[in-house]
């Protein structure tokens, strides 16, 4: 620093210090922009979380601002949510204003619909359906799982399905990926596990992780 006759202490205290601004009042907050559309539920995933935004935007393509702490969802420009960040997997976070009123069907979507839809498959079909759709705290929490297990019938067809479906209820399954391992693993077109008693094998567990017998064939 001997070119400019003063240490760097003295040349900031000199040119940099007096154009300094003060710090803003609040930190900074880091955050990640995402886009994400809403399903019929009028829910957005976010990092497998479920986000409410006004029922009235089912459908559309939205940005989604992310922080450490906050959720931010906006339609041009324009906020229409915010909740807290959830990292609860599976889960929803819903807002009352954004429901329809009084739980009202939304477009063409109803509980009734989704389960007439799985009487179309089989019985067990329609009753795994309406024990989805009861399990939630709001109905149309449910809309996406039932809507993925009825579409499984496009892939397995309808006798797979049912079969998935009736052991799903056996065991106390309440998801779309409980019925998708089943069927990606053949368990379907084995015996369903009869309930077990005293000095009888227990039951094997039923998880998205088990492989099934047919994996090592």
């Amino acid at each position: 620093m001997r070119v400019y006759g003063a240490s760097r202490r003295e040349l900031f205290e000199r040119f940099d210090k007096p154009a300094l601004k003060p710090l803003p009042d609040k930190r900074y907050h880091y955050g990640d922009w995402k886009t994400a559309r809403v399903s019929i539920d009028y829910h957005v995933e976010v990092d497998h979380h479920y986000y409410s935004v006004p029922h009235k935007l089912v459908g559309e393509k939205l940005d989604v601002r992310l922080t450490a702490t906050t959720v931010e969802v906006f339609q041009r420009g324009v906020r229409v949510g915010s909740h807290a960040r959830s990292y609860r997997r599976g889960m929803h976070t819903t807002v009352a204003e954004h429901m329809p009123a009084a739980h009202r069907a939304h477009h063409e979507w109803s509980p009734s619909r989704l389960v007439r839809w799985g009487q179309t498959v089989g019985p067990k079909t329609a009753a795994l359906v309406e024990a989805i759709l009861s399990d939630r705290p709001h109905p149309e929490q449910g809309y996406r799982s039932c809507l993925g297990i009825l579409r499984l019938e496009r892939r397995y067809g309808r006798e797979r399905l049912e079969a998935a479906c009736a052991r799903a209820l056996g065991a106390g399954a309440r998801s779309y990926r409980h019925v998708d391992s089943i069927l990606k693993h053949g368990l379907d077109r084995q015996p369903s596990p009869e309930p077990s008693v005293a000095g009888e094998p227990r039951q094997l567990l039923l998880h998205e992780n088990v492989r099934g017998g047919r994996y090592y064939h």
